[in-house]
């Protein structure tokens, strides 16, 4: 895989977002988490070490998928980012509650990126 450097990171330079994973029945929020682990296993394999997740992905399911699947890997053999849901601007008071609550569905005691 070829990798870029970034700061003090070396990210692959192809990454893995999560914004669009396989569902079942084709309803959002139903991930289908056995596909996407079999993805995540082979962009792993591939050398791809970076994947993108949203609080609003999926229904707000993605990050718990990708946390639980994320969680068998050892942290420092990926970078992960996120994002707050800035697009509701009333969120902007509960940010650090919020950001708690990513942390938690994510399996992770820190983002690499959070946008």
């Amino acid at each position: 895989m070829v990798t870029k450097k970034f700061q003090d990171l070396t990210l692959s330079a192809l990454g893995m977002g999560t914004m669009r994973l396989p569902v079942f029945d084709g309803d959002d929020t139903k991930v289908d988490e056995e596909k996407t682990a079999e993805m995540v296993a082979y962009a792993m394999e591939r050398g791809i070490n970076y994947y993108d997740t949203a609080w609003g992905y999926h229904g707000g399911n993605s990050e718990l998928v990708m946390g639980r699947i994320l969680s068998k890997y050892p942290r420092d053999s990926f970078y992960l980012a996120t994002k707050f849901p800035g697009y509701d601007l009333s969120n902007m008071d509960k940010a650090e509650e919020i950001f708690e609550k990513q942390l938690q569905k994510c399996q992770t005691e820190y983002f690499d990126a959070r946008v």
